[in-house]
């Protein structure tokens, strides 16, 4: 399988965003909830977003619904506007968002997001990391 143009964010997004050193990063492994993940957004450690973007017609189900740490969004954002580029001058057509999960926790340690054309090999792969 071709992979043209690839996008690895390999180094973790809240390094990338937020400058926290990769000993330093968040460990969500606690929150198990979506009650414990409200907490956590009202206190300012995580955003509610889509999975899928909005940007793209991800739907606002709760199916769809992540929470991510704020140092991550800029990291999603950029991948969303590449995507976007590329589905405004034919490139892609379809997409797929894969979040990967540790243990129980319902935050995401990582968002890989797939883009590609109907019927066309080639695709474009990115890896937002997340905790």
């Amino acid at each position: 399988m071709d992979i043209l143009p690839s996008l690895l964010l390999a180094i973790p997004a809240v390094v990338m965003a937020g400058g926290i050193a990769p000993a330093k990063r968040p460990d969500f492994s606690a929150v198990t909830s979506v009650a414990a993940a409200k907490t956590l957004v009202a206190r300012g450690a995580l955003v509610e977003t889509l999975a899928f973007p909005a940007e793209l017609g991800g739907p606002p189900d709760k199916e769809n619904i992540i929470y991510i740490p704020p140092a991550v969004v800029e990291a999603r954002a950029l991948v969303i506007r590449t995507i976007e580029r590329m589905t405004r001058d034919g490139s892609v057509n379809r997409m797929d968002v894969e979040p990967d999960y540790r243990g129980d926790s319902i935050v995401p340690t990582r968002l890989r997001m797939t883009a590609w054309r109907e019927g066309e090999t080639t695709k474009f792969e990115a890896v937002v990391e997340i905790w």
